[in-house]
């Protein structure tokens, strides 16, 4: 059975309030094409597109923009070299491309958090799911214990931490991708007695810096940056094997890409 773009597209929203000035849209892309493969990631990297094409998939699904901006604004990239190059090979190859950020997020629980719960194994562990936070109980281990484990669960090499690290956290939030700054994360810490945030990124005068005046004063308070796509791409992992499942006469893949910074 052959299944469109546009039938996918509308799985993907479903009958969610539409979002006012989303992010979400086909772009570049005809509704109307019947899909040879899918793809998710996390970001649509110029790796992750020639591998898209070369798997013969015709729907990239990602989370974060193409062109390097949040609302997706390229006028100021016209005449940039790299731009030019992914923009021909986009192009050439028919590839169609959705971002999936807003939906995603809003659906019931966050698809992007239950992916990163998922891979970290502490699904059971939820205490409270809000609509920007996961709350948890975790067993007891001391935060480099939290972070070694972590970096396993997730294939990453290293992580950020501020706090004492050899403290027992027990009471985790976690945030994902940009909602690490001070006013998501810092009233967390005391309306639910938490010991550790984990976040992907936010600010490092916000957050890191709460933490580091905490510890100052004698209170046991510690903070893990994971990274945004570190925190993100295990939801975009998650929304593969979903499509998978509801059209499995569809090839559909995830891809993974490497950490973009490395250590020196």
């Amino acid at each position: 059975m052959s299944v469109t773009i546009r039938r996918i597209l509308e799985d993907l929203i479903g009958a969610m309030e539409q979002i006012d000035g989303t992010v979400d849209t086909l772009k570049p892309g005809n509704p109307e094409m019947v899909i040879t493969g899918m793809v998710t990631a996390f970001c649509a990297t110029q790796y992750v597109v020639e591998r898209a094409v070369a798997m013969n998939a015709n729907l990239l699904i990602t989370h974060e923009g193409v062109f390097y901006s949040h609302h997706e604004t390229s006028e100021w990239l016209e005449d940039d070299p790299i731009y030019l190059a992914k923009l021909s090979l986009i192009e050439r190859s028919e590839l169609a491309i959705f971002r999936y950020h807003d939906y995603w997020h809003r659906h019931q629980p966050d698809g992007i958090m239950v992916g990163l719960l998922r891979e970290l194994e502490w699904s059971a562990y939820v205490v409270e799911q809000q609509s920007t936070a996961t709350i948890l109980s975790i067993p007891a281990m001391t935060v480099s214990e939290a972070a070694q484990y972590i970096k396993i669960k997730l294939g990453i090499s290293y992580l950020r931490a501020a706090g004492d690290v050899s403290q027992i956290c027990r009471h985790v939030g976690i945030l994902v991708g940009y909602r690490g700054g001070g006013t998501m994360a810092i009233p967390l810490f005391n309306q639910h007695n938490l010991d550790l945030i984990i976040a992907g990124e936010g600010p490092e005068w916000e957050t890191p810096e709460y933490v580091r005046d905490a510890v100052h004063q004698g209170r046991s308070k510690a903070l893990i940056m994971l990274g945004h796509a570190e925190s993100e791409a295990p939801g975009m992992k998650y929304l593969a094997e979903v499509l998978a499942q509801k059209y499995p006469m569809i090839p559909t893949y995830f891809i993974a890409e490497q950490p973009v910074y490395q250590l020196v």
